[in-house]
């Protein structure tokens, strides 16, 4: 038995097919809150194709501690890997800001020494850099997070979200669904269930150079998924891999830049369906999340070991 912990979690995913910027704040936020009786402790969002940055822009999200100097120092280490194009302070809570600033990198590689450095800080943690996606995500109900950080005016063309119960690994911002691996740029992971052999997947990749900021499994799996595409496997090789390669109960869903995947355990111990028509394909734990974004009239039940990928 593990540090990550029992899990009893709600997974969702959609995609709209048409490429355009869709309302998908407000569909994940009723897909997640219609899951909310699986999970109390915290939730999150991976919203995709709505930040509109051009190539090589990234914006990283970094969480201070309300202290003299601190804001500051961080700035200091940020400019001083790369200039500072844009800026702002997003207030949080408990004495805590959100730093958020728009960076140029030549190299996705970049962002790593970055990352390491900015967490060495202390009341510091770098929660999040992308160019294709926002995450957002914090201890509490998904309505209350859904207010305070305005998702449902969020646009975008796809999504993954999370609602998130733990009975022993932390419940705090860092901990909280999305993962998001720095391998390769913008791959997110949501899970439901436990990675029993999650020391046999994650040595392996630690060996390799891999950094692990948790002991949480889900941050097992958005490292696995990554190395995989990294080693140009496509989205659904991987994900088949995973299913061979991880033990234990579980379901989870992928987010890339152009697309979701599901993955489910070889003995479907974690619930999963879908469902799709012209506009909208959909996956969520339960058939409820789905009834928020199309008509569930022909609903399929995610099969043991299957995985599946949609891409735009």
């Amino acid at each position: 038995f593990h540090r990550g912990g029992i899990k009893l979690c709600g997974i969702a995913g959609v995609v709209f097919k048409d490429k355009n910027l869709h309302p998908v704040g407000r569909f994940m936020t009723r897909m997640l809150d219609a899951l909310q009786h699986r999970g109390p402790d915290s939730a999150g969002f991976a919203l995709y194709g709505g930040l509109g940055l051009r190539e090589h822009e990234y914006l990283l999200n970094i969480e201070v501690k309300e202290k003299p100097g601190l804001l500051e120092e961080v700035k200091t280490r940020v400019n001083t890997a790369f200039p500072i194009e844009s800026e702002e302070i997003i207030p949080s809570v408990e004495n805590y800001l959100i730093y958020r600033c728009k960076v140029v990198l030549d190299s996705f590689s970049q962002l790593k020494p970055l990352i390491m450095d900015v967490d060495k800080i202390d009341d510091v943690i770098f929660l999040n850099g992308a160019q294709s996606f926002e995450m957002i995500k914090y201890v509490g109900l998904v309505n209350e997070i859904a207010a305070r950080y305005n998702t449902e005016d969020k646009m975008g063309t796809h999504a993954i979200g999370h609602t998130r119960f733990s009975t022993e690994s932390i419940v705090d911002r860092y901990h909280a669904h999305p993962f998001q691996s720095y391998i390769i740029p913008d791959i997110t992971v949501v899970h439901n269930g436990q990675i029993t052999n999650y020391w046999k997947i994650r040595d392996p990749l630690e060996r390799k150079g891999h950094i692990f900021e948790t002991n949480n499994d889900t941050e097992c799996i958005v490292h696995y998924i990554a190395d995989k595409l990294a080693q140009n496997y496509s989205l659904e090789e991987a994900l088949e891999q995973s299913v061979k390669d991880m033990d234990g109960p579980f379901s989870y869903i992928v987010g890339t830049p152009n697309g979701v995947g599901i993955a489910k355990d070889q003995l479907g111990l974690r619930p999963g369906v879908m469902a799709e028509n012209d506009e909208v394909f959909a996956i969520a734990s339960e058939e409820v999340a789905l009834r928020e974004v199309m008509d569930t009239s022909d609903i399929e039940q995610i099969s043991p070991g299957e995985t599946r990928a949609y891409t735009i």
